[in-house]
């Protein structure tokens, strides 16, 4: 294939979605009591729905649509506690004891899913690796000795190089040994098979509508029904109950892509990401026996910058670029969060309300992370100590960077919820063409269109009810993305994401 030839998918579809056959669940009908109530079925809340179960508590679990349809189901699946550009930042933030808690939990919950897997003889490609994270530019070589330091100072198991085995010219490149790659869907259908097996429930097309607090908090489904317990978990992405404000001024929504990409060159074992702007990130992965590269990068605020598909054709093009392109059979986008000081919140979703918990924050790294705030929280519920309870607290507070980055980022929401209000479009609906979406005006008010594939006119009012920002099309996947807070939703104004829990309105109502 020239590279003339060369096309992306025409929609977006994660290989992990595809290649795994889940099981479908029925949606709440009655009210139900229960030990643990937990809202979001992705791998945070598989899988502490699996600890819990485990040691013999009752568990309900409840998806607003389908299992691992989120975050999880369009990750890298990488299993790994380098996390970027972190460590030397960390030791500067919160002391070099702190910044080595962080990285024991996640290398603890590194050896827990290679256990686990090891010991059930789970079938999810499984893949001791070593990662690195590397530059192409002089400039940033510096970074790269000061985070190697800093893995000295910490005890990491490291190799300063030089050269990679992929056709990148790097300047310097880390690597932490004896990290993972797995299929994540695999994994976790096996850990949602064993949660019901023990007992536990789960229930998909619910949504949780609100949590009403108290010693035995209740969860309020949208269907009108109720699910009383002793602990709710939120494992919602963004945590929807957030009624003091706490959590939507301290978290940043970013968006990045991914190609699944058939080389024309083999590929070498590693994990492999850029500290360069836009990032890129590789790994390999096995689809329908042949080994192909997740091509990973172009991370962005969500709702803001360019055509969203602009973002895929620079991945494809650098993939053309360093493997050659004998194929692209799938691509995919996710979405993250991140925290104030690049670490996570898990644990009680406010310093004095213990029975509600929160995990919430990954910054792209959710494999690590997600099983962490699982073992964070069933520690928490068993009432068993946990070292690495304080590092990840959500109540937590670091002055620098914690102020300056609230400052600029609430700045930047404030000055998106503005240019959103002034915004005058010049189209009508009647100009947009099959597959197109847009935003309008219509009777002199802005409003969202798209016109399907059959020609029919999909129209949403564009402020989100959220906080009343104006939804932004993204045309790379086909949905309103708010640039304030990272909601999103469908053609037909359905919340996709949080935090945002009610639909846009119908233009005309």
């Amino acid at each position: 294939m020239t590279n003339n030839e060369q096309k992306l998918p025409d929609s977006p579809e994660s290989f992990w979605r595809d290649s795994t056959e889940l099981p479908s669940f029925q949606e709440l009908t009655e009210d139900v009591k229960t030990d643990v109530a937990i809202i979001g079925g992705g791998m945070t809340g598989i899988t502490t729905a699996y600890m819990l179960t485990q040691k013999g508590y009752s568990v309900v679990l409840i998806e607003a649509g389908r299992l691992l349809n989120g975050t999880t189901g369009h990750t890298t699946a990488k299993i790994t506690a380098q996390h970027d550009l972190i460590y030397d930042e960390l030791i500067q933030h919160i002391g070099m004891p702190r910044a080595r808690l962080y990285y024991e939990a996640n290398l603890q919950a590194l050896s827990f899913i290679k256990n686990l897997v090891h010991e059930q003889n789970i079938s999810c490609d499984f893949k001791e690796q070593d990662a690195c994270i590397y530059t192409t530019e002089e400039q940033s070589v510096q970074k790269i000795r000061k985070e190697h330091e800093a893995y000295q100072k910490l005890g990491i198991e490291r190799e300063l190089i030089k050269d990679l085995p992929v056709a990148i010219d790097i300047k310097a490149g880390l690597v932490m040994k004896n990290q993972a790659q797995f299929h994540p869907l695999h994994y976790l259908k096996h850990l949602a098979d064993a949660v019901q097996k023990a007992g536990g429930n789960m229930f998909e097309n619910t949504v949780a509508k609100e949590i009403k607090e108290g010693d035995h908090p209740k969860v309020l489904t949208k269907n009108g029904h109720m699910i009383i317990s002793d602990y709710v978990v939120c494992c919602t992405h963004f945590p929807f109950h957030d009624k003091k404000g706490f959590y939507f001024a301290r978290l940043e929504p970013s968006r990045s892509y991914v190609l699944a990409v058939k080389p024309k060159t083999p590929y070498p074992d590693g994990m492999y990401l850029s500290i360069d702007q836009p990032s890129r990130s590789l790994r390999s992965v096995t689809i329908n026996g042949e080994k192909m590269v997740l091509v990973g990068g172009e991370s962005h605020k969500t709702g803001q910058g360019k055509d969203t598909m602009e973002h895929y054709k620079a991945l494809e093009s650098f993939a053309e670029g360093v493997l050659g392109i004998e194929d692209i059979p799938y691509r995919w986008s996710t979405q993250d969060l991140i925290t104030l000081d690049k670490i996570p919140y898990i644990g009680p979703i406010y310093p004095k309300e213990k029975r509600i918990l929160v995990a919430t924050g990954f910054r792209k790294w959710g494999m690590t992370s997600s099983t962490l705030a699982a073992q964070l929280i069933t520690d928490h519920i068993t009432n068993e100590s946990n070292p690495y309870q304080e590092v990840f607290s959500p109540s937590r507070f670091h002055p620098d960077p914690s102020i300056k980055k609230a400052i600029s980022y609430n700045t930047d929401v404030a000055r998106h919820f503005v240019e959103g209000k002034l915004e005058q479009p010049l189209r009508t609906p009647d100009e947009l063409v099959s597959g197109e979406g847009a935003v309008v005006r219509v009777g002199g008010k802005r409003a969202g269109a798209y016109r399907d594939e059959n020609g029919q006119l999909h129209m949403v009012d564009t402020t989100c009810t959220h906080m009343g920002c104006e939804v932004e099309w993204n045309d790379g996947e086909k949905t309103w993305d708010c640039p304030c807070h990272g909601s999103r939703f469908s053609i037909d104004g359905e919340v996709i994401e949080g935090p945002a829990v009610m639909p846009l309105k119908d233009p005309e109502s």
